[in-house]
Order: structure tokens, then sequence, then C-alpha cells
């Protein structure tokens, strides 16, 4: 572990699902001085020791460099999900707005670099076994989300390549939610009008089981607290996997719920959600879900071992804890995790 103690930390996407966690626990932190959240809005929403400054990585005139001048570390989470029908526009934001933020952290001479990749950037694996970090980073290339992701791996070995000063971290969490991200979730995968008392168990009698259905999950909180500590943990370099037990199957899911799990064809469930795509109903693409049913299971073994990291939370733990915001409009006060209560 690192002994110096002041440190200065930038955090791009600093109001979203993962940022407001990150940004709790930096604030929270003896051995961190100041934070600077950048984000398109400026939230109400006032941590200790935090600062904020509206930017926005998609656009050329976004000054970054004088931003990151004087940091100790960058932590890079900034990341548009929509709009899933125009990808060249999340390609903008999220692949060109991250290569501006990597030409800043070198400009600005920052030292660390911590960058949100995803197990969306591993190509198609294994659900029978976990796979570790040197598993192939080719993505889905159907999906956009995956796409980009997997894109901004191979601009990082460049980077590091030509950077060997700055010391880069990616993290490849699994699917996180907590109960404040509910609402925002809601909307970017379901739609804006989709109501949370559908979660309810009685309204669930039971669950599609579709072949290759099985995902894990983390606690946002869990997740922030690994980019903590590799902020802080010296020889922690490239790629850590992040996922906490058990596997989300509709086994596990339906008794969760009390429903009971029936088996679904895969492309009876990816052709109604492609008609609701493609009739702007539904914001999650098709392409993401056969991406979602190509994710390898994760082994984070290297991210207990270097950087001491434990999830303090079950993958149903966390499942209940979103559904619960599901249901009651979860949010808090930034703008992308606004809270809403639908019907």
């Amino acid at each position: 572990m690192s002994s110096s103690v002041g440190s200065r930390v930038v955090v791009t996407g600093a109001t979203g699902n993962v940022g407001t966690s990150v940004v709790r626990l930096l604030s929270e932190d003896p051995a961190v001085k100041s934070v600077r959240g950048l984000a398109r809005r400026t939230p109400e929403w006032s941590p200790a020791k935090t600062e904020w400054s509206a930017v926005d990585l998609a656009s050329d005139r976004a000054n970054l460099a004088e931003r990151f001048e004087g940091a100790d570390a960058v932590i890079h989470l900034a990341w548009a999900f929509q709009p899933t029908h125009d990808p060249a526009t999340t390609w903008r934001t999220n692949v060109l707005g991250s290569i501006r933020v990597f030409e800043a952290v070198a400009a600005a001479r920052v030292p660390v670099l911590v960058h949100a990749s995803s197990v969306g950037a591993y190509s198609p694996g294994p659900k029978h076994r976990a796979v570790d970090e040197t598993w192939p980073t080719h993505g889905w290339p159907d999906a956009a989300y995956c796409r980009e992701k997997a894109y901004l791996e191979r601009t990082l070995d460049v980077f590091e390549r030509d950077h060997p000063e700055v010391r880069v971290v990616r993290m490849r969490p699994a699917f996180l939610f907590k109960w404040q991200s509910a609402s925002e979730q809601r909307r970017i995968f379901g739609g804006r009008f989709l109501p949370g008392p559908l979660a309810r168990p009685e309204l669930l009698p039971f669950l599609p089981d579709v072949p290759g259905l099985r995902v894990q999950a983390l606690h946002t909180d869990d997740a922030a607290e690994a980019y903590r500590l590799a902020v802080h943990t010296d020889t922690a370099r490239g790629p850590f996997n992040l996922a906490a037990d058990p596997p989300l199957d509709a086994g596990v899911l339906a008794e969760l719920l009390g429903s009971r799990p029936v088996r679904l064809p895969r492309t009876a469930v990816r052709s109604a959600i492609a008609a609701a795509w493609g009739l702007h109903l539904l914001p999650a693409s098709p392409h993401l879900f056969d991406a979602v049913l190509r994710l390898p299971m994760m082994d984070s073994g290297r991210a207990r071992t270097e950087l001491g990291w434990q999830p303090r939370h079950t993958a149903t733990e966390v499942l209940q804890e979103f559904l619960d915001g599901f249901q009651k409009g979860g949010g808090m006060e930034t703008e992308p995790l606004r809270g809403r209560k639908v019907g």
C-alpha cells in the first residue's frame, strides 16, 4: 500500500451509479485530501472535500488537462448507455471522450489512471467455470457497449506502451446495482415509463429461463471500494475482475422472488426484445441481450489477493436491494440518479 497521505483524485462521471459511490468513499478516506468530480451537470449533492466541475467529454472544447493539473490520480467512469439507436453518439462520448481523458492524463502528468472497463469487454466465454483477466477482450462486436469497451482496451494497450510512467489500472466489474441506482437503470434498460411495482413477487408467477442467461452481479459500493484501493496500492497495475457470488440465473431469481422458472427458447425472447426495441418501446437492444448470453463468468481472485478487496454483499443481497429501489423509485440528488416512482 502507498504511504502517501493527501492524495488529490479526479473522478469523471462522478454523478452516476459508480461515480457517486466512488466519490463518497474517497470523501470519507483520510488519505484523500480532495476530490474533484466531473459531470455534465453539477449536482445538489455535496460530500466533504469534494468540488464539482461541469464537463462534457463529447465536446472538443473540454480542456481536461487543466482539470487534471496537480491530481495524483484520475478515476475515469464517464459513460453513456443511450441512445442505443444511434451508436455514433455513444461512440463520441464513450470512445472519443475516453481517449481525450487518456491524453489529458498524460499531458497533465497524472501518475495514476484507473479506468472503468467491464465484463462486457470480454470475448464470449464459459458459463460453467470462471475465467481470469487473461481471457481475450474482443467483446461481442454486434453490441455497441461491448464494442466500445473492447476498443478502449486496445487503446489502453497503446497508451501503456507510450506512457510507462503512468500506472494504469483497468477495472472489469460485473453488473453493478444499488438502491440509489434503481430509477436510473429502469430508465436506461426498461424505459422511462416501466412501472416499478412490476417487480413485486406476486405479479411474477414465473420467470423466463433462457439458455445462457447466467450472469454475475456486484454491489456498486463494493466496486467503489476496489477503485479506492487501486488508487492507494502502488503495485496495482493492469486488469482486475470484480464480481460477487453466487452467479445469478433463472433458478436463483425464481427462488428470490418466489416464482418458478419456465424454459423459453432464446429466439423467442430475442424476437420480443427486438420488436420492442425496433418500435422504440424498449431502450435495451437485442444486440446487448445477445452479448449477455455470451459473457463469461469471472474469477475475482486477483483483486482479492493484490488489492486486499472483498465484497461485503452477496449477489442475491445486491439484487434484493435493487428490486426494493426499483419498486420504490430509489435515487439520490444527482441528475442521472434522480429517483422517480412509476405506477
